[in-house]
């Protein structure tokens, strides 16, 4: 790398410099603590090139992405957050793995960028130091910038760039400062030799941990020029979102608006969405002659799958709540709110950020748990956190509460009752995980309580570029799903719903579908369900808002295609609002998701722990629905 620029805080010692070359292919990793800023910064270089997968034998999250600078092609390997490289943990083994060239599911990278949290650069400097163990080239970049300068401080960054032996950059990932010179100090990376060996990361003795921390905290004395100052509102903000009593009252507030938003903001979207496929559909019907193709295109695949695309915009405001509320540094302060009720179950509360994480989705909940490190708290996590509201479930609740429960105002004119009545569903499922929690930690899973520490990273201001990119990865997961997975069901059912004919003509109570649904109907009458619902609940066994697309399916076919056989109408004529209740308590509660039992079985080990999942869960599914619907037609209600 060429010596530093007089206008950039940057230090390039001499021995990684190295002659520019002409367009070249470069893979670096990029590598960093929890909070650090890490993702952000990956973000902003690879912007929407990116690959989102799962390493192979583990649910470590693997994301690659490309970007381009003035002389390069650069393959970025973002590693799991770590705050170190000893493999004592699966993402401490990961990321010593990928720099050491011993994954086969990247290939082997040229260096490291090292990204420190400027304003807790001791904590950071501890996997430096690894890191530039291994005998890779790094680049130590010092994020957030702007934070420290608004707190008083400064880094000398020449000072630590002469005692690491590497360069040193300060930018703002959230800010995009200095952005431009990081891409050119990538351009003059030096090039790796084939020859060259890196050395492998081992545990180190308590004697050598101590003393790299020792060298950590003598390093962050010697660079700083000033000391980095509190933060100057966060604890006022503290005080209030930490306190026992407005902590509580401010986190429910916050879910409130969150459930409103679901319903008023996603609407006009929803609309949209649902008017596109509607006319595509139309569009099909009176342009390919009536027959076979004409009803399995307009019916079995645009329909079907419209019925559950057009819920994306609810979906997508769930995440985007999802990633505010972590950016800003809520969701830390908000689990050590919640320490004190999940303490009274015996959990802890470094249990409920992978149960937040399980309203997005069950399985990066799942995965979340590798930070718990009681094994016992940690199964019983594992256990219950299917039982908090997924976003597949959200499609069902939207639909049903949409078609059975009154929009009117409850509280004021802002929450309105359907709002409210999806709040309810979502707690059930959390008051449903607390008491098996309460279950399982007082007889088979009990251990003594472990103390509760998680650090508290500072408030910051979310980076709307990496809200939008969760939000766009998610779509394309989702949309995926629904051009694979719920396409291929649907048109199976289509086939199903259609056939055998009946004299030339479509009869659905006598088609194989009807003889499936009627042959289970017994078993699910007393819960205030029909054979078309019971169709729906096979079907959903793949992808619970197959559900969706399944009725859509039926009621579309058995209509003939008149709009008149649009789904809320059908199913207020088909269904009691009590059945309706029922059914979204059985979606509530109900273990109908393959995928998060295969990421149980690989989290665990073995096939026990997900069976006994599914039966616990359907059991309590079946018992509530059952005792919901027979208590309401004794009162009455049905």
């Amino acid at each position: 790398m060429s010596g530093p620029d007089a206008t950039a805080t940057v230090v390039v010692p001499p021995s990684l410099t190295s002659k520019p070359q002409l367009r070249r292919s470069l893979v670096l990793a990029i590598g960093g603590n929890p909070n650090s800023g890490k993702t952000t910064l990956f973000n902003r270089l690879t912007g929407l090139r990116q690959k989102v997968a799962n390493y192979a034998g583990a649910t470590v999250e693997k994301k690659q992405g490309t970007f381009h600078t003035a002389r390069s092609t650069v393959e970025l390997i973002d590693l799991p957050g770590t705050y170190g490289l000893t493999p004592k943990s699966e993402e401490e083994r990961i990321a010593a793995e990928v720099i050491l060239g011993m994954n086969t599911e990247v290939p082997r990278p040229q260096g490291v960028i090292c990204v420190v949290d400027s304003t807790v650069l001791e904590k950071g400097l501890y996997l430096v130091l690894q890191t530039i163990d291994t005998g890779l080239p790094v680049l130590v970049v010092l994020n957030m910038a702007d934070e420290l300068e608004l707190r008083g401080a400064e880094i000398d960054e020449q000072a630590l760039a002469r005692v690491l032996g590497v360069p040193v950059l300060s930018i703002s990932a959230t800010r995009g400062t200095n952005l431009e010179r990081l891409r050119a100090l990538i351009d003059e990376w030096p090039e790796r030799s084939p020859q060259m060996l890196c050395r492998l990361p081992v545990v180190p003795t308590l004697q050598e941990a101590a003393e790299r921390r020792a060298r950590a905290r003598n390093i962050t004395r010697l660079v700083y020029k000033k000391p980095v100052k509190p933060h100057p509102w966060s604890d006022k903000v503290d005080a209030i979102v930490m306190h026992r009593v407005w902590g509580p009252l401010l986190f429910a507030a916050v879910v409130l608006v969150v459930f409103q938003a679901i319903f008023s903001w996603a609407q006009p979207f929803m609309n949209a969405i649902d008017f596109a496929f509607t006319a595509l559909a139309n569009i099909v019907r009176h342009t390919i002659p009536d027959g076979f193709w004409n009803h399995f295109l307009a019916d079995g695949v645009i329909t079907g799958v419209g019925a559950v695309v057009v819920f994306l915009p609810q979906i997508l405001t769930v995440f985007f709540f999802i990633a505010v509320l972590e950016n800003s540094g809520y969701l830390p302060r908000a689990a050590t709110v919640m320490d004190r009720l999940l303490s009274a179950v015996g959990l802890q509360g470094k249990s409920f950020l992978p149960l937040i994480s399980s309203y997005a989705c069950a399985i990066p909940g799942i995965m979340a748990t590798r930070t718990i490190e009681n094994r016992r708290d940690r199964l019983a996590t594992i256990f219950v956190a299917p039982f908090m509201t997924c976003s597949a479930r959200l499609p069902v609740y939207a639909l049903l509460i949409s078609a059975f429960i009154v929009d009117r105002p409850v509280i004021g004119h802002f929450f309105r009752l359907p709002a409210l009545v999806l709040l309810g569903l979502y707690a059930a499922g959390f008051c449903a995980a607390l008491l098996t929690a309460l279950l399982l930690k007082s007889s088979v899973l009990k251990s003594k309580g472990t103390p509760f520490f998680l650090e508290m990273p500072p408030y910051r201001i979310p980076s709307i570029k990496s809200i939008l990119l969760l939000m766009w990865d998610r779509s394309k997961i989702f949309l995926r799903q629904a051009g694979t997975i719920i396409l291929l069901v649907n048109v199976i059912l289509w086939f199903f719903v259609s056939y055998p004919k009946k004299n030339g003509h479509t009869d659905v109570y006598n088609s194989y579908a009807g003889h499936i649904g009627r042959w289970m109907e017994p078993a699910i009458r007393p819960l205030g369900f029909n054979w078309k619902v019971g169709v729906g609940l096979i079907s959903a066994q793949a992808a619970r808002e197959v559900m969706i697309s399944t009725l859509s399916t039926i009621y579309r076919v058995q209509e003939n295609g008149r709009d008149e056989g649009r789904l809320q109408k059908a199913l207020k004529s088909d269904m009691s609002v009590l059945s309706a209740v029922s059914l979204m308590i059985f979606f509530a509660f109900a273990m109908q998701c393959t995928s998060t039992l295969a990421v149980v079985r690989r989290e665990t080990g073995h096939w026990k722990i997900p069976l006994l999942m599914f039966i616990y869960m359907n059991v309590v599914a079946y018992s509530a629905s059952f005792t919901v619907y027979q208590v309401g037609r004794l009162l009455g209600f049905g």
